[in-house]
């Protein structure tokens, strides 16, 4: 069967059966053709839909904008070590200098030392401040960086990335991505 969408990518924010998201950074989104499918194969709840309908020669309905799981998945205590979190737990700066541009990250004990590739050992770091302190340790050169490396909660880096919003928000999204956040008195 062959589907017609109007152009657009049209993603669904993906809720767990709690209503919270299933990952806040990055944001859980489904393709419209992954969450359709979910949707035929009932393993999800409509939640809202967008006006764009999704039309074949014998059906069409509305694509979801946001869908909640019908079973549960229990989140897990400790994000994944990647390179994006990495960077969210350090706030996308380098933690020697400060810099936003051109990062990557440092071996606070370097790898050829007998340093580890863990949340505890690895920082962000601009490229100019990586090739200064190449392999040399923090002590030889009294290069430190802002904060030390720690492995971060789910909690810190959903506290963390409050800071760096996605780069598209539906309007459907909102009322699910930010409810748990403390309110002004």
């Amino acid at each position: 069967m062959t589907i017609a969408v109007a152009s657009g990518a049209h993603p669904a924010l993906v809720l767990n059966a709690d209503y919270r998201p299933l990952s806040y950074y990055p944001l859980s989104l489904w393709s419209w053709q992954d969450t359709a499918k979910a949707v035929f194969l009932d393993r999800v709840n409509i939640v809202s839909e967008y006006e764009t309908v999704a039309r074949s020669p014998s059906f069409e309905f509305r694509l979801p904008s946001v869908v909640s799981l019908k079973t549960f998945v229990k989140p897990s205590r400790y994000p994944a070590f990647t390179r994006f979190n990495v960077f969210l737990r350090d706030r996308f700066q380098c933690q020697y200098c400060g810099s936003r541009d051109e990062l990557t990250f440092d071996h606070l004990i370097p790898r050829s030392k007998g340093g580890q590739t863990t949340w505890e050992n690895v920082i962000t770091a601009c490229s100019p401040c990586n090739l200064r302190k190449a392999n040399k340790s923090c002590e030889q050169l009294d290069m430190w960086p802002m904060h030390m490396p720690f492995q971060p909660s789910i909690q810190d880096l959903h506290n963390h990335g409050r800071g760096f919003p996605p780069n598209y928000l539906h309007e459907s999204w909102l009322d699910f991505l930010y409810w748990d956040t403390e309110l002004e008195p």
